[in-house]
């Protein structure tokens, strides 16, 4: 479970289309060459990827967006290779902030994600000395678990944008090095032969299970504040009696008497 080629450990991708005219197949469509593909001719072809290759990502760590690649205005990851890129087609893929027109300084990774597999007899995290982190050809299940804000800083059509309570279109590939060998782009599993709908639910039923928790919070707050404003009048009204009853009763003699 360790290696240092990306393309004998498993990999993982995420495209969304961007662009109206972006298909899934052929990674947008656009049919400009490698040489003459640039936002004006393969405009309405973006589709927004995130890639991870976890050939030298330790598991169970946080590995994408890090202010050291951000800083460099790309989408890249040194440290793991979870790096946001887009495309018009196969042939014309780049990282956020690279084309082939120039670069842009703005552009930074806003993804972020780790992986796992059930094997791993260890749940408290490794760091990379512990590697290999478990013996060849186990067998079990990847996770993988990836973040990313609703909303992005990109304006040059880079990103996918998504809303809260509309379906955004989404593509997922899996690479696996079969019997060890190397695997090579076109070489992937896929959930579907096209765009499969992501909805991002609103989530009413969980907002009306906490607005309706709150409410009722809020009426035991309110009883309990207004019994012990009850209770402090009461108190000071005893106090000041005490008071007042004491001061009577004892006699006021001055400092010159004394």
């Amino acid at each position: 479970m360790e290696c240092s080629n990306n393309k004998k450990c498993p990999s993982v991708s995420l495209m969304f289309q961007v662009g109206e005219n972006a298909s899934y197949h052929r990674m947008g469509g656009c049919d400009q060459s490698t040489d003459t593909c640039t936002n004006r001719t393969c405009r309405g072809h973006e589709v927004d990827i995130m890639h991870f290759s976890i050939g030298n990502a330790i598991p169970g760590r946080l590995y994408g967006g890090n202010p050291i690649d951000n800083r460099d205005g790309n989408g890249g990851d040194r440290f793991g290779h979870l790096v946001d890129l887009y495309a018009w087609n196969p042939h014309c893929r780049y990282l956020d902030g690279l084309s082939p027109s120039g670069n842009d300084s703005s552009a930074q990774n806003n993804w972020q994600g780790a992986w796992w597999h059930d094997s791993f007899g260890v749940h408290s995290g490794f760091v990379e000395e512990d590697g290999p982190y478990a013996s060849a050809g186990q067998k079990g299940k990847y996770y993988f678990e990836f973040s990313r804000p609703l909303r992005t800083m990109d304006h040059l059509q880079q990103d996918v944008q998504f809303t809260i309570g509309q379906t955004s279109k989404l593509a997922v590939a899996f690479w696996y090095p079969v019997d060890g060998n190397p695997w090579h782009g076109s070489a992937h599993y896929s959930i579907n032969c096209d765009w499969v709908p992501l909805d991002i639910s609103v989530g009413s039923s969980v907002l009306n299970k906490v607005a309706s928790t709150s409410g009722s919070s809020w009426d035991a707050a309110s009883a309990f504040a207004l019994l012990l404003s009850v209770v402090s009048l009461c108190l000071s009204i005893f106090i000041g009696y005490r008071v007042s009853k004491t001061k009577s009763i004892i006699p006021f003699t001055p400092m010159d008497h004394l």
